[in-house]
């Protein structure tokens, strides 16, 4: 991690990173691109669906490849620690869960995290048991191998409830909390158990689960620690927040020790709220996939995809400055977006952020929020 300089912490942080099935097939050590879809019975399938409409898409790949644009915009910055929400497993195993849509990148291909060099990864989402018990287990050990902190999924419930502990070179340590909601698509069966393997499962948003995590961060939080809270919830489309993700987010923060909610699961970016000066993120939307070539929702522009930079007060936690950066996924790749591209998303940023009084300008091709 790079030293951000002064008391304040820079943070790099995103949505749905999905680096599986069609992604995987142009890795250097593709996976058996067997599927048990209702629709596609092979990874490769979506390939060719993504060459359908964008043309060649190179095999073998560096590991660098998938980030493309954006590995540039993230070394030009000083950044502190960078966080995704993985959602598929790492494992070669061949347990598929029977739920229609299974998500893996082979072992080998780790180095397309590390080629980003993400320092946490957030698992509790509703596909990190695509694979069963054992490839979760084999995503844990894969990702630790390659020195990489896990949040939200274990080995038994208190693994999975722990937070991923990282340490800026400026001494600040980022707590990183994570739990998935049944509105994700996470079932009960998969939470974790004092004896078996699992995500950190939180079966509501009332005020005892509140408190759940009130009390985790009160036994972990020391003064001057950053509290994350990587929230799976809610369902991919639509723009709307429901109030009571409103309500579970403030609580967070104001009962909880929450200086960041870093929410997840909808396949586009939703609106962003500064509260008690600290920032919700209600839905990051996707950052990486194989979607590309996927008709249906075109009117949402899932492959305008947002890269968050928020700045943070290292001794408060409070925010200080948030920038985005826009891209654009074509050929299984972050690209610069088209002028007409970026501007669309800054609208409609703008439009959602205004709700909560926020505006979303631009400057120099990025945006700004304030």
């Amino acid at each position: 991690m790079n030293e951000a300089g002064g008391g304040r912490v820079t943070l790099f942080l995103c949505g749905d990173v999905m680096t599986g099935r069609g992604v995987d097939q142009v890795l250097p050590f593709p996976s058996d691109p067997r599927l048990e879809e209702p629709v596609a019975t092979s990874a490769l399938t979506y390939l060719t669906l993504a060459e359908r409409v964008s043309g060649k898409i190179p095999r073998a790949v560096l590991p660098s490849y998938v980030w493309g644009d954006a590995l540039e915009a993230l070394e030009a910055r000083a950044i502190d620690a960078r966080i995704v929400n993985l959602e598929t497993a790492v494992t070669r195993s061949e347990d598929a869960e029977p739920k229609g849509i299974n998500y893996r990148m082979h072992p080998r291909n780790v180095g397309v995290l590390g080629a980003a060099r993400i320092d946490c990864c957030v698992l509790a989402n509703n596909h990190g048991l695509d694979w069963g018990a054992a490839g979760l287990v084999e995503t844990l050990d894969t990702l630790e191998g390659a020195g990489i902190r896990v949040a939200g999924a274990g080995r038994d419930l208190w693994d999975a409830q722990a937070p991923a502990l990282l340490t800026t070179a400026g001494a600040t340590r980022l707590l990183v909390f994570a739990f998935g909601l049944p509105s994700s698509g996470i079932t009960n069966a998969w939470a974790a158990t004092s004896t078996s393997a699992g995500v950190h499962f939180l079966p509501d948003l009332s005020a005892a689960s509140v408190d759940l995590v009130a009390s985790l961060v009160r036994q972990a939080k020391a003064e001057g620690d950053i509290a994350i809270a990587s929230v799976h919830w809610g369902g991919n489309w639509g723009y709307g927040i429901p109030r009571a993700h409103e309500r579970f987010a403030h609580a967070l923060v104001d009962r909880a020790g929450i200086d960041i909610v870093h929410g997840h699961s909808s396949h586009h970016p939703l609106g962003i709220e500064v509260h008690g000066g600290r920032l919700i993120l209600y839905g990051c939307g996707d950052f990486l996939n194989d979607y590309e070539g996927i008709s249906g929702h075109e009117d949402y522009r899932a492959d305008l995809v947002l890269m968050y930079l928020p700045v943070l007060d290292a001794a408060t936690g409070r925010l200080e400055a948030l920038t985005i950066l826009p891209f654009r996924i074509h050929h299984f790749r972050l690209n610069r977006p088209a002028d007409e591209e970026r501007e669309w998303l800054r609208a409609r940023m703008e439009r959602e952020c205004r709700r909560f009084g926020l505006q979303v300008s631009e400057r120099g091709g990025e945006f700004v929020v304030a």
